[in-house]
């Protein structure tokens, strides 16, 4: 069986990674890929996986058993809207469907439509409408894009006028017509939780969680993750069979019944409030880091189900792959100098041996912003690894990741020392600031 895989960030190379070692992936190909997937996959560098034509004609030519959508760009694109009238079997959603996270709005409507608890908003294309309106809240709402931002589209302001600010800001970059969201802002804990969904059937997975902020303790710049661990100690199987339920079932059935079936990985960021849990966010993919902690976790043929998913086949998405029972992943990003904002490229990176098929682990190593050249590694953007530790308990996880990351040389890098710190401290029964 060939498996193309379509991305180049970390979550491309633990997809890739993970869909190799099914015992029937005879190949597994990446586009573009990075400079760590040759360890595990082909790569076909010169195809552009945003166009859903090109696309298309090159896996319909190359006949591929299987093509895995790991990104969101080439999902709002329509990439797997082409692939699917070229009767290739594809996981991701069409660009319909894929709405749910390309347009918070849009999410938002779902959401209210199917009865599952959400923050109110309002939406706005206007930047003076929208300051007003968020000056006359009592506390200054979350500032979200209602577009595809790069995990960079969400703005939790501190004050009315840093919300002003995040308006502006975001309205003056945004494409022509586009619209923000003003969200009221939540209070609790925050969890990822994770489901495959084919048309209106449902097969849970996991939660996870993430760390969004720069620095320790939750400082800096928001980023696009900084580090994660699965599974959530205090959000265990119960909890997320009961997300499945109140959750992902009410708008899988609503996307199916309005002619928009979701096929894919489904992720909620949801906020644990004193009233339950309410849903932030939607993301139609796995997300990054929360994959390359997710992946490594998994039992079971990873390629069956999402073949399974593809064909609809509900009773087999369910059967081919669960969650490892006894066993904790960290990981831990390791950043550019500069990152987020203008990340320094071109530092050598020593001691990331990035992991192919036969690395099963304690300690795993999936890239990200890296090139290859005659000398070894070098950093091309701005996450540029993520160490996985896996383990029997999340201390163990966490210690074996920070051991590859005390390895690990890049001039003037960054990275969090607090990754799942607070789980093993107990303060994850503290309250978080606000909701995303």
């Amino acid at each position: 069986m060939r498996v193309l895989v379509l991305g180049g960030g970390a979550r491309e190379h633990a997809l890739a990674w993970r869909l190799a070692r099914d015992e029937e992936v005879d190949e597994v190909l990446i586009a573009p890929g990075n400079g760590g997937t040759p360890a595990v996959a082909t790569t076909i560098a010169d195809l552009p996986i945003t166009d859903p034509a090109a696309v298309a004609r090159h896996a319909a030519r190359e006949r591929y058993d299987l093509v895995v959508i790991g990104p969101e760009a080439p999902l709002a694109a329509g990439v797997a809207d082409a692939l699917a009238a070229a009767s290739v079997p594809v996981f991701g959603p069409s660009q319909g469907a894929a709405r749910l996270e390309s347009s918070k709005a849009f999410a938002k409507e779902m959401l209210l439509a199917s009865g599952v608890p959400t923050a109110r908003s309002a939406a706005f294309g206007d930047a003076e409408a929208a300051i007003a309106h968020a000056r006359s809240l009592e506390r200054p709402p979350v500032v979200k894009a209602d577009w595809l931002a790069a995990g960079k589209g969400v703005v939790v302001p501190d004050t009315h006028e840093e919300a002003a600010d995040a308006i502006r800001a975001l309205l003056d970059g945004a494409p022509r017509g586009a619209r923000l969201l003003l969200e009221e802002r939540l209070d609790g804990r925050e969890v990822s939780v994770f489901a495959l969904v084919s048309g209106s059937q449902v097969a849970p997975l996991a939660a996870a969680c993430d760390y969004k902020r720069l620095g320790d303790r939750d400082s800096g710049p928001n980023t696009g993750g900084m580090g994660g661990y699965a599974p959530v100690p205090w959000f265990g199987s119960a909890a997320v069979e009961r997300a499945a339920e109140s959750i992902f079932e009410p708008i899988a059935w609503r996307m199916a019944r309005d002619g928009t079936p979701y096929r894919g990985v489904l992720y909620a960021g949801l906020m644990l409030t004193e009233a339950g849990p309410q849903v932030l966010e939607f993301n139609a993919r796995f997300g990054d880091p929360e994959a390359q902690v997710l992946l490594p976790l998994l039992d079971g043929s990873l390629t069956e189900a999402m073949r399974a998913v593809a064909a609809g086949d509900g009773t087999g998405m369910r059967e081919a792959v669960g969650m490892r029972a006894g066993a904790a992943a960290v990981g831990v990003v390791v950043a550019a100098p500069g990152y987020p904002d203008a990340p320094l490229a071109g530092g050598r990176l020593g001691g990331a041996e990035p992991s192919g098929p036969d690395d099963g682990g304690p300690l795993l190593c999936f890239h990200a912003g890296t090139r290859q050249g005659g000398d070894g590694y070098a950093a091309s953007g701005g996450r540029v690894v993520t160490f996985v530790g896996i383990g029997g308990t999340l201390a163990e996880a966490r210690q074996i990741a920070y051991r590859g990351t005390a390895g690990c040389t890049l001039e003037g890098a960054q990275r969090r020392e607090d990754i799942a710190a607070r789980e093993l401290s107990g303060e994850a029964l503290q309250v978080s600031p606000a909701g995303r």
